[in-house]
């Protein structure tokens, strides 16, 4: 898979979650629904995973939105 390729997700949150986000999108328009997930789930992967170099770069491309 490259660096460009994407991958959609059905994921179900809970409703605290939802209102925190849409609260946070509110104030922050140079951010999306979309970037906020590939930045959380990438942070989580370098924190709990094998450290692998590819979440690195997506976690930092998200962080300074560079595609």
């Amino acid at each position: 898979m490259n660096a460009q390729a994407t991958v959609s997700i059905l994921a179900e949150i809970p409703e605290e979650l939802h209102e925190t986000l849409k609260s946070y999108l509110e104030h922050h328009p140079d951010w999306d629904q979309d970037r906020v997930f590939v930045a959380a789930l990438s942070l989580f992967l370098l924190q709990n995973g094998n450290c692998d170099r590819r979440a690195a770069r997506v976690y930092l491309d998200t962080l300074f939105k560079r595609s």
